[in-house]
């Protein structure tokens, strides 16, 4: 599937999108939380330094920029300092801001994150102070907002919906807006607010609520992937929406489908830091894609890549499509995705230098796999960021050993291949020399072992600008050695 996914990434196209929500500043103090205060039972945070990021519907637009889709954003902000920061910070991404109103009743929402260390490690929220206002849009900020909505919906290829129930995403607006869309053909993704009224979203094409906001919903407690199923289909139905993305945080998103379907997506296991941000990133990649024209199950393989990027690092990150790509073609450990057919090698050699990273090629029949092997391949390996094994298969082997050999059939010396950490990809190869892939591959590095006395595609990879290395040899250990002594020792027995 990573090949699949990989072919996605690259195809995908800037698309521009309409983001309509609640605007919020998010602002971090970094320090030390090195003891208890003298004054009160609390943590006392020796400042270290502080950062402004963006948050809610700003943060979405910020993450489409990220993902290199064009994006306007439409909002309200107060008349004061931190609504020119937000929307300065908004405007540097690259953001069109021109549907950005001032409300002189609201404060520019701002939420205030204090995060501690302690003993080197790991940082930790430790108190979040928020200023905002909750009430809806005045009459007369609702009647320009739309209408200038309303104006710049043509020329969006989808429309995202980040309702923080802030007081942007009111039932005008939102009913208004789906309409407005709906007529024209264009796809409406709404991420719904903790406290809103699900009604409003009614014919919109999908819905991304958590587990929480699911069950405020529907009324069903999310513990299980049938739970999610059955309460996104109560969505899709009640809602007159397309399909629905109910995310289940580690255990990936339930899609459930208009024609009353439903399809479980798994993340793999990550490293959780900090889970801010994590909602708007999926929001951004399915967005993404759907104004592209991908389909719901690539949306939701996506969103599991680019969410489990999010909570890896500290605070709000706009992942990137190099992100995405490079996570991609690492992520995956499975030994069966590791061995490949040449074309679809080709394309993940492709994706792996537009990413910058240097590709090494070996190539051998590994029979009988030994620890003069392991060793040559983990040297290899540590000359660039990704490693090639081209493997004799039975018959090549054959041709170059005798018909005694291979001991191990190609299919098993692969796999062996494969399931060593330093060996990224293995691809079967017929020929008696490995020119093909070389030509085909085009690696920066071709790599082989101290014994041998000539170097096959040597010229060739030298003539594009590629290294050749001739790595030095394990004494005392090869794999005829062992085969001749397990020979010996069989007829002494």
């Amino acid at each position: 599937m990573s090949y699949h996914l990989i072919d996605v990434m690259q195809q995908l196209g800037h698309p521009r999108l309409l983001v309509i929500g609640d605007l919020i500043l998010d602002r971090y103090v970094w320090g030390e939380a090195e003891r208890v205060s003298q004054e009160a039972p609390v943590i006392l945070l020796r400042q270290e330094s502080d950062e402004m990021r963006l948050g809610g519907a700003a943060n979405v637009a910020n993450m489409i920029r990220g993902l290199d889709a064009d994006v306007t954003i439409a909002g309200v902000v107060g008349r004061d300092s931190d609504g020119e920061e937000l929307q300065a910070s908004l405007a540097n991404a690259g953001v069109d801001c021109s549907t950005v109103l001032i409300d002189e009743s609201r404060p520019t929402t701002v939420k205030v994150r204090f995060i501690g260390k302690a003993q080197s490690r790991h940082p930790h929220q430790i108190l979040r102070v928020d200023r905002e206002s909750r009430h809806a849009l005045p009459a007369a900020i609702e009647d320009e907002f739309l209408t200038q909505v309303l104006a710049r919906l043509d020329g969006h290829q989808a429309v995202l919906i980040s309702d923080y129930s802030k007081g942007v995403c009111t039932p005008r607006v939102l009913r208004t807006v789906i309409d407005a869309a709906k007529a024209r053909g264009i796809p409406v993704l709404v991420d719904p607010g903790p406290k809103a009224n699900y009604a409003d979203y009614s014919g919109a094409t999908a819905v991304t609520p958590n587990r929480l906001e699911t069950k405020l919903a529907t009324g069903c407690e999310v513990r299980s992937t049938e739970d999610a199923f059955a309460a996104g289909r109560q969505l899709v139905e009640l809602l007159q929406l397309t399909n629905a993305f109910v995310t289940l945080d580690k255990d990936g998103i339930a899609l459930a489908l208009n024609d009353g379907s439903a399809e479980l997506f798994p993340t793999r296991k990550r490293e959780v830091y900090d889970i801010t941000g994590a909602g708007d990133m999926v929001l951004a990649m399915i967005g993404v894609g759907l104004a592209d024209g991908l389909s719901p199950q690539d949306l939701c393989r996506l969103a599991n890549v680019a969410g489990g990027l999010e909570v890896e690092r500290i605070g709000v990150v706009a992942i990137t499509r190099q992100e995405i790509l490079g996570d991609l073609l690492g992520g995956s450990r499975k030994v069966h995705e590791k061995i490949s057919e040449l074309n679809e090698l080709a394309r993940m050699v492709d994706a792996r230098k537009q990413l910058g990273q240097k590709v090494v090629f070996t190539n051998g029949c590994y029979d009988l796999l030994h620890a003069g092997h392991v060793q040559y391949l983990q040297e290899a390996a540590t000359l660039g960021d990704c490693l090639i094994v081209g493997l004799n298969s039975d018959d090549s082997t054959r041709r170059l050993k005798g018909p005694t050999r291979p001991v191990i059939s190609q299919s098993q010396r692969a796999m062996m291949l494969a399931a060593l950490e330093c060996v990224d990809h293995a691809v079967v190869f017929d020929e008696d020399t490995p020119l093909t892939l070389l030509e085909r591959l085009q690696p920066h590095i071709l790599v082989k072992g101290g014994t041998t006395a000539s170097i096959v595609g040597r010229e060739f990879v030298e003539s594009y600008g590629g290294e050749v290395r001739l790595l030095s040899e394990v004494p005392n250990v090869s794999t005829t050695r062992i085969v001749t002594q397990i020979r010996t020792l069989r007829d002494a027995a």
